[in-house]
Protein backbone atom coordinates (compact mmCIF):
# COMPACT_ATOMS: atom_id res chain seq x y z
CA UNK A 1 0.00 0.00 0.00
CA UNK A 2 3.30 2.51 0.42
CA UNK A 3 2.62 2.38 -3.19
CA UNK A 4 -0.84 4.16 -3.40
CA UNK A 5 0.54 6.38 -0.60
CA UNK A 6 3.15 8.13 -2.71
CA UNK A 7 1.19 7.89 -5.56
CA UNK A 8 -1.73 10.01 -3.70
CA UNK A 9 1.66 12.53 -2.89
CA UNK A 10 2.57 12.31 -6.43
CA UNK A 11 -0.82 13.15 -7.54
CA UNK A 12 -1.67 15.51 -5.14
CA UNK A 13 1.01 17.48 -4.12
CA UNK A 14 2.97 17.58 -7.07
CA UNK A 15 5.90 16.15 -5.09
CA UNK A 16 8.00 14.40 -8.29
CA UNK A 17 6.42 16.43 -10.91
CA UNK A 18 4.27 15.39 -13.34
CA UNK A 19 4.10 11.50 -13.78
CA UNK A 20 3.30 10.22 -16.91
CA UNK A 21 0.97 7.50 -16.91
CA UNK A 22 1.95 4.27 -18.48
CA UNK A 23 -0.03 2.78 -20.70
CA UNK A 24 -1.13 -0.37 -19.48
CA UNK A 25 -0.18 -3.51 -21.75
CA UNK A 26 -1.13 -4.38 -24.82
CA UNK A 27 -4.49 -6.25 -23.33
CA UNK A 28 -7.90 -5.10 -23.27
CA UNK A 29 -10.40 -2.63 -21.05
CA UNK A 30 -11.49 -4.49 -17.82
CA UNK A 31 -14.94 -3.29 -18.70
CA UNK A 32 -15.84 -5.74 -15.61
CA UNK A 33 -14.68 -2.43 -12.95
CA UNK A 34 -17.38 -1.13 -11.29
CA UNK A 35 -17.69 2.12 -11.06
CA UNK A 36 -17.66 2.84 -7.16
CA UNK A 37 -18.49 5.56 -5.63
CA UNK A 38 -17.18 8.95 -6.00
CA UNK A 39 -16.32 7.61 -9.51
CA UNK A 40 -17.42 8.32 -12.81
CA UNK A 41 -17.17 6.46 -15.95
CA UNK A 42 -14.94 8.45 -18.42
CA UNK A 43 -15.00 6.27 -21.92
CA UNK A 44 -12.42 8.31 -23.69
CA UNK A 45 -10.19 8.72 -20.89
CA UNK A 46 -9.53 11.76 -21.11
CA UNK A 47 -8.20 12.09 -24.57
CA UNK A 48 -4.70 11.21 -22.26
CA UNK A 49 -1.94 8.85 -23.01
CA UNK A 50 -3.80 6.96 -25.93
CA UNK A 51 -6.13 4.83 -23.43
CA UNK A 52 -9.11 5.02 -24.86
CA UNK A 53 -10.06 1.59 -26.23
CA UNK A 54 -6.86 0.28 -24.61
CA UNK A 55 -8.31 0.65 -20.84
CA UNK A 56 -11.93 1.15 -18.90
CA UNK A 57 -11.44 4.63 -17.29
CA UNK A 58 -13.04 6.70 -14.32
CA UNK A 59 -12.28 9.78 -13.38
CA UNK A 60 -12.85 11.70 -9.96
CA UNK A 61 -11.33 14.97 -8.11
CA UNK A 62 -7.42 14.62 -7.80
CA UNK A 63 -8.24 15.03 -4.02
CA UNK A 64 -9.94 11.68 -4.01
CA UNK A 65 -7.87 10.22 -6.64
CA UNK A 66 -5.76 8.13 -3.99
CA UNK A 67 -8.59 6.83 -1.49
CA UNK A 68 -10.48 5.87 -4.76
CA UNK A 69 -7.56 3.80 -5.73
CA UNK A 70 -7.43 2.17 -2.44
CA UNK A 71 -10.98 1.68 -2.62
CA UNK A 72 -10.50 -0.29 -5.80
CA UNK A 73 -7.75 -2.15 -4.27
CA UNK A 74 -10.13 -3.47 -1.74
CA UNK A 75 -12.75 -4.01 -3.89
CA UNK A 76 -10.49 -6.30 -6.43
CA UNK A 77 -8.91 -8.21 -3.13
CA UNK A 78 -12.57 -8.64 -2.07
CA UNK A 79 -13.05 -10.58 -5.46
CA UNK A 80 -9.73 -12.97 -5.69
CA UNK A 81 -7.30 -10.33 -6.92
CA UNK A 82 -4.16 -9.67 -4.65
CA UNK A 83 -1.70 -6.75 -5.16
CA UNK A 84 1.64 -8.34 -6.56
CA UNK A 85 3.39 -5.18 -7.79
CA UNK A 86 3.06 -1.49 -7.98
CA UNK A 87 5.19 1.88 -8.73
CA UNK A 88 4.12 5.41 -8.53
CA UNK A 89 0.77 5.56 -10.46
CA UNK A 90 0.47 1.75 -11.50
CA UNK A 91 -0.77 -1.28 -9.49
CA UNK A 92 -0.94 -4.82 -10.90
CA UNK A 93 -3.21 -7.21 -9.41
CA UNK A 94 -3.10 -11.24 -10.02
CA UNK A 95 -5.94 -13.78 -9.50
CA UNK A 96 -4.49 -17.54 -9.38
CA UNK A 97 -6.54 -19.61 -12.40
CA UNK A 98 -8.32 -22.72 -11.80
CA UNK A 99 -6.58 -24.40 -14.27
CA UNK A 100 -2.91 -22.92 -13.22
CA UNK A 101 -1.15 -20.17 -13.96
CA UNK A 102 -2.75 -16.47 -12.93
CA UNK A 103 -4.82 -13.48 -14.67
CA UNK A 104 -3.41 -10.14 -14.24
CA UNK A 105 -5.27 -6.87 -13.90
CA UNK A 106 -3.44 -3.22 -13.88
CA UNK A 107 -4.62 0.04 -12.73
CA UNK A 108 -3.21 3.18 -13.67
CA UNK A 109 -3.50 6.65 -12.23
CA UNK A 110 -3.02 9.70 -14.51
CA UNK A 111 -3.88 13.20 -14.80
CA UNK A 112 -3.51 15.81 -17.32
CA UNK A 113 -0.28 17.22 -16.91
CA UNK A 114 -0.77 20.51 -18.95
CA UNK A 115 -3.63 21.69 -17.05
CA UNK A 116 -3.09 22.69 -13.06
CA UNK A 117 -3.50 20.07 -10.98
CA UNK A 118 -5.22 21.60 -8.27
CA UNK A 119 -7.64 19.50 -6.07
CA UNK A 120 -10.38 19.95 -8.21
CA UNK A 121 -8.55 18.74 -11.36
CA UNK A 122 -9.62 15.43 -12.92
CA UNK A 123 -7.85 12.70 -12.01
CA UNK A 124 -8.23 9.26 -13.39
CA UNK A 125 -7.71 5.43 -13.34
CA UNK A 126 -7.64 2.79 -16.07
CA UNK A 127 -8.17 -0.27 -15.93
CA UNK A 128 -6.86 -3.50 -18.26
CA UNK A 129 -6.11 -7.03 -18.24
CA UNK A 130 -2.71 -8.19 -18.66
CA UNK A 131 -2.52 -10.59 -21.77
CA UNK A 132 -1.14 -14.11 -21.16
CA UNK A 133 -0.13 -15.48 -17.73
CA UNK A 134 1.48 -13.49 -15.54
CA UNK A 135 3.23 -16.52 -13.34
CA UNK A 136 4.96 -17.77 -15.86
CA UNK A 137 7.30 -19.25 -13.23
CA UNK A 138 5.89 -22.20 -11.74
CA UNK A 139 6.15 -21.61 -7.54
CA UNK A 140 8.78 -23.81 -6.59
CA UNK A 141 7.05 -27.33 -5.18
CA UNK A 142 8.30 -28.37 -1.66
CA UNK A 143 9.71 -31.90 -0.93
Amino acid sequence: MKTLTAMTAVLILGLAGPVAAQAPAQGAPATDTPVLAGATVAPDCGNLYAMAGRAFCVSAPLASVGALAEAYIEHFKGAGWLPATGEANRVVLVRRRGAGGCDGLQMVAFYDTTRPAGPEALGYLGFATIPGNVCTTPAPVAQ
